[in-house]
């Protein structure tokens, strides 16, 4: 992922600065509202969010309040429950705020204790649900760390104008172990296995059913290949050959 120079300068040397103020609130174990106050600087200082036109503090939800949200052009994208630096996250936690941006267009919500930063997807399906995507402990990362510095990149004001948090979230997805399993169950995969074990031992003439079995059950995790996840990947990959093979024949045509 390409971050921009100016940008990644930034992200390392304010985590920096504020791996000192996280640490130190921590210690003090401070509470949610002080809490709030340091999430509210991280999101300036840290990711570029305009602290007086680009956050918006008890953003109010019905007849309760989501801690803050964040725009960009007056359209909120994304959604941040805090919680007081010394609490561990939970999923209850999302609840108020997952609710509201499943019916409202916002993709994302953040949960965080100051410490630790978790990116929830939530879209648009039914029945409401969301998804972690990336998680950020400030406290245990190295600023200059590869990996957090895409990650924190994420949750910037240009990565939301580049729009790579949905890239990066549509990667994983694809990248997903159910998806990778499906592929390693495909006929022609299974063929292919079976040609390199042919090399590899020219004597030997396995069987193609024989050879499915061992990948889907003493290879791959029984996760993987069995349950709703497992069957919404095998019929993806399936489309996927089907068009791949429609638009491979009308080449040849």
């Amino acid at each position: 992922m390409a971050i921009p120079k100016k940008v990644d300068q930034r992200i390392q040397s304010t985590t920096r600065r504020y791996q000192k103020i996280i640490a130190e609130a921590k210690a003090r174990d401070v509470n949610e509202a002080d809490t709030v106050t340091i999430v509210k600087r991280m999101l300036a200082d840290v990711f570029g969010w305009d602290p007086f036109l680009e956050t918006t503090s008890e953003y109010a939800i019905r007849s309760t309040f989501v801690d803050l949200a964040v725009k960009s052009n007056d359209h909120v994208v994304f959604l941040v429950e805090v919680k007081a630096i010394g609490k561990e996250l939970k999923e209850t936690h999302l609840r108020q705020a997952v609710n509201y941006a499943a019916n409202h267009g916002v993709d994302w919500v953040v949960l965080t204790n100051g410490t630790i930063w978790q990116g929830h997807f939530v879209g648009s399906t039914k029945p409401i649900k969301s998804e972690l995507v990336f998680e950020i402990d400030f406290l245990k990362i190295n600023p200059r760390d590869q990996q957090f510095r895409e990650a924190a990149f994420l949750l910037t004001k240009e990565g939301m104008t580049r729009s790579a948090i949905d890239e990066y979230h549509e990667e994983k997805v694809a990248m997903s172990r159910f998806n990778i399993a499906a592929i390693l169950q495909n006929d022609e995969v299974v063929k292919i296995v079976r040609r390199e074990l042919k090399r590899a031992f020219p004597g030997l003439k396995p069987d193609l059913e024989r050879l499915e079995h061992v990948i889907t059950n003493d290879v791959l995790k029984r996760e993987v290949v069995v349950g709703e996840k497992a069957k919404v990947a095998e019929h993806t990959m399936r489309q996927a050959a089907k068009r791949a093979l429609r638009k491979s024949s009308k080449e040849e045509r």
